[in-house]
């Protein structure tokens, strides 16, 4: 199978992002659509991964950034049935190397794929970096 992959934002298909993100991520499945939406809608770049022959989309990646020297990768997935194919891996050289940040400092929360990601440079953090844990999110009920 063929896959194309292009940054257009107007080509993110939001209903596979949205079903995606909200029942296979383990992370950040506290979000509702309208955050989905939020945050592909105020995203410094998105990268979509679609069958040629229908347009389909596959797979995604979101990042935020500066726009100067830093950006914050997340998102990324490949739907299942589409796994296999290199997709995870040209998501991120069109987000990271082939794109206007492949200079800056990248950062990502992930607890998988540390393989796939250390390929794009990633790699733990060391005595520089300090984080902030997001506070505790308030149900509704």
């Amino acid at each position: 199978m063929d896959y194309d992959l292009d940054d257009d934002p107007a080509r993110i298909q939001h209903d596979v992002v949205w079903a995606w993100l909200s029942t296979e991520a383990y992370w950040g499945r506290w979000r509702t659509r309208a955050d989905v939406e939020t945050q592909i809608g105020n995203a410094w770049r998105v990268v979509g991964a679609y069958r040629s022959d229908t347009g389909e989309q596959v797979g995604f990646a979101r990042a935020v950034s500066d726009g100067v020297g830093f950006a914050y990768l997340a998102d990324v997935f490949v739907l299942e049935a589409h796994r296999g194919h290199g997709l995870g891996k040209r998501l991120l050289q069109l987000m990271i190397d082939d794109g206007p940040g492949a200079d800056m400092r990248w950062t990502l929360f992930t607890g998988d794929a540390h393989g796939l990601y250390r390929q794009f440079g990633f790699a733990e953090p060391d005595q520089s970096a300090m984080v902030r844990p997001a506070l505790a999110r308030r149900t509704s009920g």
